[in-house]
Protein backbone atom coordinates (compact mmCIF):
# COMPACT_ATOMS: atom_id res chain seq x y z
CA UNK A 1 0.00 0.00 0.00
CA UNK A 2 1.88 3.12 -1.27
CA UNK A 3 1.11 6.38 -2.59
CA UNK A 4 4.48 6.12 -4.73
CA UNK A 5 4.64 2.54 -6.03
CA UNK A 6 7.94 3.48 -7.69
CA UNK A 7 9.51 4.61 -4.30
CA UNK A 8 7.40 1.88 -2.35
CA UNK A 9 9.26 -1.18 -5.06
CA UNK A 10 13.07 0.50 -4.84
CA UNK A 11 12.58 0.25 -1.06
CA UNK A 12 11.85 -3.62 -0.94
CA UNK A 13 14.29 -3.87 -4.32
CA UNK A 14 17.08 -2.57 -1.98
CA UNK A 15 15.80 -5.04 1.30
CA UNK A 16 14.54 -1.63 3.52
CA UNK A 17 11.79 -3.71 5.15
CA UNK A 18 12.76 -6.20 7.87
CA UNK A 19 9.88 -8.60 6.41
CA UNK A 20 10.77 -8.10 3.18
CA UNK A 21 14.45 -8.23 2.86
CA UNK A 22 15.91 -11.24 1.33
CA UNK A 23 12.92 -12.35 -0.32
CA UNK A 24 13.20 -10.80 -3.66
CA UNK A 25 13.43 -10.48 -6.28
CA UNK A 26 10.70 -8.16 -6.72
CA UNK A 27 8.34 -7.48 -9.97
CA UNK A 28 5.67 -4.84 -10.03
CA UNK A 29 2.49 -7.49 -10.99
CA UNK A 30 -0.85 -5.12 -10.41
CA UNK A 31 -1.19 -1.37 -9.47
CA UNK A 32 -5.40 -0.73 -8.75
CA UNK A 33 -7.41 1.77 -8.69
CA UNK A 34 -6.44 4.86 -5.95
CA UNK A 35 -8.87 4.47 -3.38
CA UNK A 36 -9.14 5.17 0.70
CA UNK A 37 -6.92 3.93 3.31
CA UNK A 38 -9.40 1.78 4.89
CA UNK A 39 -10.56 0.08 1.64
CA UNK A 40 -6.24 0.06 1.00
CA UNK A 41 -5.97 -2.00 4.21
CA UNK A 42 -8.68 -4.24 3.84
CA UNK A 43 -7.78 -5.36 0.41
CA UNK A 44 -4.32 -5.25 1.46
CA UNK A 45 -5.48 -8.15 3.95
CA UNK A 46 -7.58 -10.13 1.60
CA UNK A 47 -4.75 -10.04 -1.09
CA UNK A 48 -1.72 -11.86 1.77
CA UNK A 49 -4.29 -14.39 2.55
CA UNK A 50 -4.31 -16.02 -0.50
CA UNK A 51 -1.45 -17.82 -0.14
CA UNK A 52 0.02 -18.03 -3.62
CA UNK A 53 -3.47 -19.60 -5.52
CA UNK A 54 -5.77 -18.64 -7.93
CA UNK A 55 -7.36 -16.05 -5.41
CA UNK A 56 -4.86 -13.53 -6.21
CA UNK A 57 -5.64 -13.79 -10.18
CA UNK A 58 -9.35 -13.93 -9.28
CA UNK A 59 -9.27 -10.67 -6.69
CA UNK A 60 -7.02 -8.85 -9.84
CA UNK A 61 -8.13 -10.04 -12.96
CA UNK A 62 -4.72 -10.90 -14.01
CA UNK A 63 -3.88 -14.19 -16.02
CA UNK A 64 -1.97 -16.44 -14.25
CA UNK A 65 1.11 -17.16 -15.94
CA UNK A 66 1.41 -20.49 -18.10
CA UNK A 67 2.99 -23.50 -15.69
CA UNK A 68 2.49 -22.28 -12.65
Amino acid sequence: MSEDVDTRLEQRKQGESKWTRNKGPWTLAWISQAMSIAEAKRLENLLKRQKGGQGFYNLTGLERPTGS
